[in-house]
């Protein structure tokens, strides 16, 4: 099997600023790949926080992670800030795809990319549901 790739999306709509913790590096001394993880997902709660939205409340439905992939670019270190651009895309009947790109602020080197497939989800009734329309509207993507 060959290694995965990210291709990104032409544009992003949405980016925050995040600082690599001593608690995201590893034992190699740099970004740890669980901790891109947790910096995906602190970008993706200020995304949907940015259109009032939580992933526990989505026009009435929370959201849950179907896959996850990450491509490594470069080194992160402790102390770096990271710009990380999170756009949505490929819509589907029961959910999207997020895009994330993280930037080192200080050298303009991309650190790493990943993308996540979101599901929505209705926790009451614990099933499934389709993608709501006012999220369709919402966010504002060319990709939505």
């Amino acid at each position: 099997m060959g290694r995965i790739r990210i291709q990104l999306p032409k544009k992003f709509t949405f980016y925050t600023d995040v600082g690599i913790r001593i608690s995201d590096i590893n034992y190699g001394n740099h970004l740890g790949n669980d901790a891109v993880l947790r910096l995906i997902h602190e970008a993706r709660v200020r995304f949907l926080r940015q259109y009032g939205f939580s992933e526990m409340d989505i026009c009435g439905l929370g959201l849950m992670i179907a896959d996850a992939a990450v491509v490594y670019k470069s080194q992160g270190y402790y102390g770096d800030q990271l710009r990380i651009e999170v756009t949505t895309a490929e819509p589907g009947r029961y959910g999207c795809d997020l895009y994330y790109r993280l930037t080192n602020n200080t050298t303009g080197k991309e650190v790493a990319r990943a993308k996540t497939h979101i599901v929505f989800f209705d926790y009451i009734g614990n099933k499934m549901a389709r993608l709501p329309e006012d999220f369709r509207r919402t966010i504002p993507s060319e990709n939505l």
